[in-house]
This record gives structure tokens, C-alpha cells and sequence, in this order.
């Protein structure tokens, strides 16, 4: 991608190329020249819209992925997938009969579970802010899973709708 500073050595190299052959354009006139070259309408829209170099590599901090501990993975499946609808991103266990570390998503939601001891701890809470909750709240109950059929509570600051998975973890949809 290029940057301010990038399209300003463009612009000089321009002009020391052009000088060589006997061609002098002004310091201007070659940041316009660069500026259309990168598909801008001109120097000003250019330096308005590049972005400086960093000098330093900056931290970028990605979402969370929260790991919840597991016991059961039947009920783990029966819950997460067949009752709030995630889907199975990878799974992973060191040899056969050892415990499972299982990604689960839906949407822009990752979830984590893990069976490994000290993954995790049970009764996590994780909160997932979310769009069109009661949709949700019709989807859960309609599916009539035997161990809850959660209810959309009004807070001051919005809706929340709680579910608790069999590992006494909770999770928190919520809707400002």
C-alpha cells in the first residue's frame, strides 16, 4: 500500500529522472503527476487519503476468542451446536483418547472449548453483543432444548438474553 511519504519519493524520483533527460518540472507538478498515477484526482485528495508511514511497528490488538471449559462433549455438541446453531471450525485432541479442544463459531463469534485441565475455568461468563435478539430468543425456543428455554430480560442499557451451557459457563447475548 503506499504512503504519503512513498508517493513523495515517487515524485522525486520523477523529477531527478526527468532532469536527466533535460525535462525540469516543478516539486508540484510531480506530486500531481504521483497522485494521479495512484488514482487520485490530484495531490490534495492524495495526501488526504494515504496514510504516513509508522516509524515503529504498531500494536494492533484482534478480537478475543474466549476458552470455556468443557466436561461432556455429547452435551458440548448437543448444546453449541445443536441448540444456539455454531458450527465446528476445527477440532483437535493430541492422540485419540485424550481430551478435545474444539472451535466453534457463528458469525463473528469464535468460541473455544476446552476438556484440557486448567484451559479453563467452569462458570465463565462471556458477553456477545448481537442484532435482532428476539429473532434469536424465537430460534432457541422453538427448538424446545430440555435445559432452558431462555427469555429476553430489558435492561436500562438494552436487551439481554442469558443462556448457561452444561459446564455452568453463561453467556450473555445482548442487544443495546
Amino acid at each position: 500500500m503506499s504512503t504519503i511519504e512513498n508517493a513523495k519519493r515517487m515524485a522525486k524520483s520523477l523529477r531527478t529522472s526527468l532532469e536527466a533527460r533535460n525535462h525540469e518540472i516543478s516539486h508540484s507538478a510531480a506530486l500531481e503527476m504521483v497522485a494521479q498515477q495512484l488514482g487520485y484526482k490530484d495531490w490534495n485528495t492524495a495526501s488526504a487519503v494515504l496514510p504516513h508511514e509508522q516509524t515503529s511497528p504498531a500494536i494492533t490488538l484482534k478480537k478475543a476468542i474466549p476458552i470455556l471449559r468443557m466436561f461432556d462433549e455429547a452435551k458440548a455438541r448437543e448444546f453449541y451446536l445443536d441448540f444456539l446453531g455454531f458450527s465446528v471450525e476445527f477440532e483437535h485432541r493430541f492422540e485419540a483418547d485424550l481430551p478435545l479442544y474444539l472451535g466453534l463459531s457463528r458469525n463473528d463469534v469464535q468460541i473455544h472449548l476446552s476438556e484440557h485441565h486448567g484451559d479453563a475455568s467452569p462458570g465463565t461468563t462471556i458477553f456477545v453483543p448481537m442484532q435482532n435478539i428476539e429473532l434469536f430468543r424465537d430460534e432457541l425456543i422453538t427448538k424446545r432444548y430440555g435445559f432452558g428455554r431462555p427469555n429476553i430480560v430489558e435492561q436500562d442499557w438494552g436487551k439481554l438474553l442469558e443462556v448457561y451451557d452444561p459446564f455452568g459457563n453463561r453467556i450473555r447475548f445482548c442487544q443495546s
